[in-house]
């Protein structure tokens, strides 16, 4: 279930990293990387890039989550396909009275 959420939140902040390439796009088309004349900085939109660092964060966070849960899926299969052998310590040694 684990590995389910994060592809969502991963699928989810990758369509919003695509919209918001759409809106970079958009939004400096006519610009081109002109620099600012009194900082020499290039144009851009300090919300735009907000969103651009919140989506990336939360891209990660998904792809992050649902490899963790992934490999805890395994792991959980894996320990349910090859049980520990049970201890004998104790059993040994005790005749039947």
């Amino acid at each position: 279930m684990r590995a389910l959420c994060g592809a969502i939140i991963a699928a989810g902040a990758m369509i919003g990293l695509g919209l918001t390439a759409l809106g970079f796009g958009i939004r400096f088309q006519s610009a081109g990387l002109a620099d600012h004349p009194e900082t020499h900085a290039v144009w851009g939109a300090m919300s735009m890039t907000i969103c651009l660092v919140v989506l990336l964060v939360s891209v990660l966070i998904g792809i992050g989550t649902a490899f963790l849960g992934l490999m805890f899926h395994h792991e959980r299969r894996y320990r349910e396909s090859h049980p520990e052998p049970e201890s004998t310590s104790g059993k040994r040694g005790h005749a039947k009275s």
